[in-house]
Order: structure tokens, then sequence, then C-alpha cells
């Protein structure tokens, strides 16, 4: 059985797809770019800010599940400048403390709107 999880906290989805799902104990968020929810306004200009945008949005929506950055299992990060990795990386590890998840970053020609970073986890609750 799956349960949508959505929250206006995180931005609204852009395609036919929802901001999570649960199945389980197991919570699959889709990508998420730097897209401001109250503001519609995307960060493009600095990898840091969009960044740290993009995972407060993960944040936002684990949250909307009852679950934080602590039960995120795995990660995909999707940047479209494999030169921005060592900034994308600061940012998103400031956000573990330790017992990092699994991930792979990959490099793609482009990310919706635009932007330059996307970011997909999957979380687990105990």
């Amino acid at each position: 059985m799956k349960k949508v999880i959505n929250t206006a906290d995180a931005p609204a989805p852009i395609g036919p797809y929802n901001q999570a799902i649960q199945a389980g104990n197991t919570i699959f968020v889709s990508g998420q770019i730097p897209l401001h929810p109250f503001t519609g306004e995307l960060v493009t200009d600095n990898i840091t800010a969009a960044t740290h945008l993009v995972m407060e949005n993960i944040g936002a929506i684990l949250n909307q599940a009852k679950a934080d950055f602590t039960h995120i299992v795995k990660s995909t990060i999707f940047l479209t400048n494999m030169a921005d990795f060592a900034e994308v990386n600061e940012v998103y590890g400031s956000y573990f403390e330790d017992n990092f998840p699994a991930r792979e970053t990959v490099q793609v020609s482009a990310l919706p709107k635009g932007v330059s970073v996307e970011i997909s986890v999957i979380a687990v609750k105990a």
C-alpha cells in the first residue's frame, strides 16, 4: 500500500508525480530542484545557495512524512557541471552528522527549468 506525501512547504510538482510516496516504512522522495516553494523563484546563479534550497525542500517533504535526514538511506545527486561537485558535496554533507547514506553523483546534460542541481532520496523509518 502506498501513501502520497505532499506539503506546501516544498515546491509543488511540475509534472505528473508527487513530492514523495511512502510504501510501508520506505519514503521515496522525488528529485528536488532549487525552486522556492513560496515564491516560485529559482536559484540558478549560486550552486551553494541552490543546494541548500534543494536540501531544505527535501527536509520539508521528509518532515511531512514524519521523518528527517537521519532516515535517508540512499540519495542521487544530478549535476549539469561536475565542476560544482565540491561545493555541492560540502553543502550536502552539512545536513548529516554521521552514518551518511549511500549515494551516487552523476553529470547530466540538462535538468528541469535549466537548474544545475537536483537531488532525490530514499528514507526508511524504523
